[in-house]
């Protein structure tokens, strides 16, 4: 009766083992079965005490090795290959192939604290495993993850905590609710989404990125409608003049603005292709001439005018 465990004609994962210690072994040099396991037993940090037998029977796929013995093997020959190979990749790179044969292919992906400390792989060119895995599970590849989900914020559950929920959640309602409800909610439906940011998010810096956000937008349609409407500004600035409604101290802050001569330069020749290289300051005032009020009507998930209403000094004609 032959033994359990023989394999004369290894199929599937452990051909794929046989093929990369067979590989070793040749650009090794085709030591000796009896060489290689002398080398091994030499070596004060083996694992096994492989006879040139069990060397004989792994390189050349007789049976599936122990993980010991891949292991030895590997660290003697990674060190005789010509230029020699990194001993700790090399057991990296065979430890998912002799797993493959008992877990499948499972067994073949590196575990998470693997990828933590070694990487997804690719460094090669080649996909790995790894790579296809880390590509399909990412949700960035197959939705836009909405930018409001990225504010700087404190968590409110550790990595460990959320991890543990979400397999309890999967037990209770199943992986494809669950996922979908998770795909749902990177999109921008999330709880406090009206409000512009995740429930319990600590955001002390939000009316500054509302304001930089209302200023960014203003400027755009500052430029478009300047790019349609050449005589706008000098309207806008007599308009505002003549606002009798205007803060007094916006009407000084105008007034001592006005006082500096190189920044009304700036100002009075700006063009939509100039924009970029006139001053901050002096893109403030313009801003000031040509826009009365800005202000959010939406949530910050929206953009445009869906998010601000402008209210302008000169009202935009109605389009042709």
């Amino acid at each position: 009766m032959a033994a359990a465990n023989v394999s004369p004609q290894p199929k599937g994962p452990h051909r794929e083992l046989v093929a990369a210690l067979q590989e070793l072994h040749r650009a090794a040099g085709r030591l000796s079965f009896r060489k290689v396991s002398a080398l091994i037993r030499s070596r004060d940090d083996r694992l096994s005490e492989a006879s040139h037998e069990s060397v004989r029977s792994a390189v050349n796929g007789i049976r599936v090795p122990r993980w010991e013995t891949v292991h030895d093997i590997v660290m003697v020959l990674a060190g005789l290959c010509s230029p020699p190979r990194d001993k700790e990749s090399e057991t990296a790179r065979f430890l998912p192939l002799w797993r493959a044969i008992r877990e499948g292919e499972a067994g073949a992906l590196k575990s998470f604290q693997e990828l933590v400390n070694g990487g997804w792989g690719g460094e090669d060119g080649k996909w790995s495993p790894e790579l296809v895995m880390g590509a399909l599970v990412n949700p960035f590849n197959a939705i836009e993850i909405h930018p409001s989900l990225a504010v700087p914020h404190e968590p409110l559950v550790s990595e460990d905590d959320w991890v543990r929920m979400m397999v309890k959640q999967i037990e209770e309602q199943g992986a494809e609710h669950t996922l979908r409800v998770l795909l749902h909610v990177l999109k921008g439906d999330y709880v406090g989404a009206d409000e512009g940011a995740p429930y319990g998010y600590r955001n002390p810096d939000r009316e500054v990125m509302e304001a930089a956000a209302a200023f960014r937008y203003g400027c755009q349609e500052i430029l478009r409608r300047l790019s349609r409407e050449p005589n706008l500004l000098a309207a806008s600035i007599r308009a505002m003049r003549a606002d009798e409604t205007m803060d007094r101290d916006d009407r000084a802050r105008m007034l001592e603005n006005e006082s500096d001569l190189s920044l009304m330069r700036e100002v009075m020749t700006v063009t939509p292709e100039t924009w970029d290289e006139i001053s901050e300051e002096a893109q403030h005032m313009v801003f000031g001439y040509l826009i009365k009020q800005i202000s959010p009507v939406g949530p910050l998930r929206l953009i445009g005018t869906e998010r601000f209403r402008i209210i302008w000094r000169i009202p935009e004609p109605p389009a042709e």
